[in-house]
């Protein structure tokens, strides 16, 4: 080998030596900036859901050693109990009540503000977006002054003769989740009104223009054009919702407080009820119990996940899956 050829061979491998050096360097420093999430994230989601599965396995109170073993003692007491069951019948209506409203409601408010004639439309967004950026227990302390029984909306109908005495709207079981429905479909409006706009500014004109020339008018370019384009949309933004009427552990909260006689109890606040609020826990904390119940929530969000994805997403699998043989056939 020349003098030539091992001096660059020399160089060259300096130079990979310098290369490897430098992207060692860059991967510390990667895994430097990444700690602090790793570390919140371990300390207090992933270890906290972890232990949510010991403590299921225990009878304690949250205080002292884990020494009462119930096994699926906890479970069983669950799944015989008529409370949680009422707090996932609840649960339920809520998902499905503000997933109707919210979503079907969205749709239409997006719309209308996609109309391009409509003036002002920077301005009805944001009022229609202002609930979402709302803290969510404000909302239901100010939605329980209006609707309580000596509220502004008793008031109002009082003073204009609509009603003789005051209508129990959060002392009625069955009014009670309904005005819940209709305040978390309120909440949530703006977003998935944000949602249906992305999704309708999607759509190129040239579709709309071409189906007006052909004679098309609003409810038949609704029909054919809008709405079919909008169904990937749809299932991303009914998904989302089905999971976000799960939550609604702050609103119920300072609401009801699952009053009256829990009609308005959903998963979240029995298993809050359990863990941290003896009074309403059945006169003593539970920790375990409740991390039992927290336990059968998250089995409840995964199977809803499961089943609409199923549902929505697995015919677009199909068809995608049919296109391609066909398209092999073709080749062959």
């Amino acid at each position: 080998m020349s003098k030539n050829s091992k001096s660059e061979f020399n160089e060259k491998s300096e130079s990979n030596t310098k290369l490897q050096t430098l992207k060692k360097k860059k991967a510390i420093w990667a895994y430097i900036f990444l700690a602090p999430q790793i570390i919140v994230f371990f300390v207090f989601s992933a270890y906290p859901i972890v232990m949510s599965y010991v403590y299921s396995f225990y009878e304690w109170t949250g205080i002292g050693p884990l020494n009462d073993f119930v096994g699926l003692g906890n479970y069983q007491q669950l799944l015989s109990s008529p409370r949680f069951w009422n707090s996932a019948l609840v649960s339920i209506y809520y998902i499905l009540g503000t997933t109707l409203l919210g979503v079907g409601g969205a749709l239409i408010l997006a719309i209308i503000l996609n109309d391009q004639k409509l003036n002002g439309k920077g301005f009805y967004r944001v009022i229609y977006f202002l609930p979402v950026v709302t803290t969510t227990a404000i909302v239901g302390i100010i939605m329980g002054n209006i609707f309580g029984i000596n509220g502004f909306f008793n008031q109002i109908l009082l003073d204009f003769s609509i009603i003789n005495k005051p209508i129990p709207w959060l002392t009625d079981p069955f009014l009670a989740v309904i005005i819940l429905i209709v305040i978390g479909s309120w909440k949530g409006l703006g977003i998935n009104m944000v949602y249906w706009l992305a999704g309708l500014q999607s759509i190129p004109n040239e579709l709309y223009e071409s189906a007006q020339l052909d004679g098309a008018g609003f409810w038949s370019i609704l029909r054919h054009v809008t709405l079919p384009l909008l169904k990937p949309m749809a299932a991303v933004i009914i998904l989302l919702s089905l999971v976000s009427g799960i939550n609604a552990f702050d609103l119920v909260k300072t609401l009801t407080n699952g009053g009256p006689n829990f009609a308005t109890e959903t998963m979240d606040l029995f298993i809050y009820n359990f863990a941290f609020s003896s009074q309403l826990g059945g006169g003593q904390v539970r920790m375990g119990y409740a991390s039992a119940a927290g336990v059968l929530l998250g089995l409840f969000t995964f199977v809803i996940s499961m089943i609409f994805g199923a549902a929505s997403f697995g015919k677009q699998v199909t068809r995608l899956r049919g296109s391609k043989r066909r398209k092999g056939g073709v080749n062959v």
